[in-house]
């Protein structure tokens, strides 16, 4: 049974585009955009909220980054990322972004920087920046396995800046350094038919990285993913994969070795001019995420959440496995807080899934 909580919630701003780690002495953190509108981002700073009880009960909200005022400036912050590093410290990257859009073509200021907190976020230690280029980044990921473990890879999307023809470029950069210098970019996936964006990188049990990919014609097409075997220094063609009207994906590895992808779901055709409705999570796993074809990969599809409101907007969001199995979600949503957004954290297991053998 998937269980509901709220994360944060405000009657004043909107409350978008969370994400959720876990820190090593097991409090959970989420951080989040606190915006005046998703299409209105005049006044925007990133929050932070913690824990000490599996994500049941939330502290008051602390501001991670300065607040940005366009009138003061033009600049504005969108979507940030959080993740927990090989030595336990915590690492929140965001997008710094210059103009009213989030991807406007005419925009040519598309900066991304990234904090450490060595105290469970308790105290962070940036705004540093780096070459990353684009919107939306992904994660910081930091490698486990193989002959680049502890490369730093960190990507984002474009629509400037591009080849001719390009619909839109997910590219990645990478540090050898613990971010001291920085090399790239590898391009993960442009194409001149569809238009990839919103990538989530994962490292699989062999080392080998999988990127899975939003396309964001409005077709209600399936995700895509491309894969690296070089520690993300080259990709591969992007190849379909089964997760229909995938939008946003956030992929990582559960404990038992199967991989969790959570989604906002976009059918596409004339409801595409209406807001996000549908919050969906797939179980996979290493096989289908390495398969050639789509139809040599497998996902189990299961909704998380629905969104009532009529403008409804929803489906960014961050996840973690506990140790005991259970699964923690935090994702933005509107539903009955119209008109404004809030942070909904979920709970749930792999018996939310599917039953297991004994239980069947």
């Amino acid at each position: 049974m998937i269980e509901k909580y709220t994360i944060a919630i405000d009657d004043k701003w909107y409350l978008a585009f969370p994400d959720v780690a876990m820190t090593v002495s097991g409090k959970l953190i989420c951080i989040y955009s606190q915006c005046t509108h998703h299409h209105n981002r005049e006044v925007t700073q990133i929050m932070q909220v913690t824990s000490a009880d599996r994500g049941r009960t939330w502290s008051d909200p602390t501001p991670l980054s300065e607040q940005l005022i366009q009138s003061r400036g033009g600049w504005h912050w969108n979507c940030p990322r959080i993740s927990r590093l090989r030595d336990g410290r915590l690492v929140a990257v965001c997008d710094k972004l210059f103009g009213k859009g989030a991807d406007h073509s005419d925009v040519d200021k598309q900066t991304n920087v990234y904090w450490l907190s060595s105290d469970d976020g308790a105290t962070w230690d940036g705004p540093h920046h780096t070459p990353v280029f684009g919107i939306v980044p992904d994660q910081l990921v930091e490698l486990q396995r193989g002959p680049h473990v502890g490369r730093w890879l960190l990507s984002a999307h474009s629509r400037v800046r591009l080849e001719p023809g390009v619909k839109c470029a997910q590219r990645t950069w990478w540090s050898d350094d613990q971010g001291r210098s920085w090399q790239g970019p590898a391009t993960i996936a442009q194409s001149s038919e569809y238009w990839f964006c919103e990538g989530s990188t994962m490292e699989l049990p062999d080392g080998t990285l999988v990127c899975f990919l939003r396309e964001n014609s409005g077709m209600g097409y399936d995700a895509f993913k491309t894969i690296s075997t070089d520690g993300g220094e080259s990709w591969s063609e992007p190849m379909k994969f089964p997760l229909p009207g995938c939008l946003r994906p956030v992929s990582g590895m559960l404990l038992d070795g199967r991989v969790l992808i959570t989604h906002r779901m976009r059918q596409g055709g004339k409801s595409w001019s209406g807001g996000a409705q549908n919050f969906f999570a797939g179980l996979t796993d290493a096989e289908s995420c390495l398969a050639t074809e789509r139809n040599l990969a497998h996902a189990r599809i299961m909704p998380i959440d629905y969104d009532r409101s009529p403008k409804s907007d929803t489906g960014y969001s961050g996840w973690v496995q506990i140790d005991d199995g259970e699964i923690y979600i935090g994702n933005y949503i509107v539903d009955d807080h119209h008109p404004l957004a809030h942070i909904r954290g979920y709970s749930l297991g792999l018996m939310d899934f599917l039953l297991t053998e004994a239980a069947s």
